[in-house]
């Protein structure tokens, strides 16, 4: 598989053992000892303890909440979410590029990877509808720009919130799953993409991943019987 051995990358790698993440810890500690010299009584002291660690396990929540990684394998490519995540063989992969929208017809690139996909089916599958809805949240945005630069005759909303039951050969889907499916052919004649990756999400540059994922998928295709 030409040495496309697994992979693991996030756009941040901090835990409690992080230096960055000690650091943090060791000056809250210190903060608090010096600050209960100058509190008034026990119970002053007990309510400044109990601040300083609920602060400091919202704020560690919120940075694992924001942690988002993805593993490249041989055979497929999984995004690993604080809330689940999705998982995609590189077989069931068309393509995958940066993004870009036209305007007053030159192409402008947008901060977002795009992947085209053959069967929506093992995506719609592998995804739970926490994730969906935060997809459809999230990209909403991205969904407006490609709605201006097309002009369709039916109303934004009605694309948006498309909740339309989705046959694929094989299922119907209702619910978010659908308006998930719904949402990936929109986008898909927009931008000719099906699934989306924020280059906020990524480690390094957005034309590096691209890079690495398009010779992890040139390399299984070529093992394809």
């Amino acid at each position: 598989m030409d040495n496309m051995e697994t992979r693991h990358f996030s756009n941040h790698n901090y835990s409690i053992r992080s230096p960055v993440v000690v650091k943090i810890i060791s000056a809250a500690f210190c903060f608090t000892v010096i600050s209960l010299f100058f509190v008034g009584n026990l119970a002053q002291g007990a309510v400044l303890v109990l601040s300083v660690i609920t602060l400091g396990c919202v704020a560690y929540y919120l940075l694992m909440k924001s942690r988002v990684s993805f593993t490249f394998t041989a055979t497929h490519i999984q995004q690993h979410l604080a809330k689940g995540g999705w998982v995609l063989k590189w077989e069931n992969i068309e393509k995958i590029g940066l993004c870009h929208y036209q305007k007053e017809g030159w192409q402008k690139p947008l901060p977002w990877i795009g992947i085209k996909i053959r069967d929506y089916e093992p995506y719609l599958d592998s995804i739970c509808p926490r994730i969906a809805t935060d997809i459809l949240l999230d990209q909403r945005a991205l969904l407006y720009v490609g709605f201006q630069q097309q002009a369709p005759s039916q109303p934004f909303e009605d694309i948006v919130l498309d909740s339309t039951p989705y046959q694929s050969p094989h299922h119907l889907y209702r619910g978010l799953v659908a308006m998930l499916a719904n949402r990936m052919r929109h986008q898909r004649s927009f931008f000719d993409y099906d699934i989306y990756i924020a280059e906020t999400d990524l480690a390094g540059n957005a034309e590096d991943f691209v890079g690495l994922a398009r010779r992890y998928l040139a390399a299984a295709e070529r093992t394809q019987p």
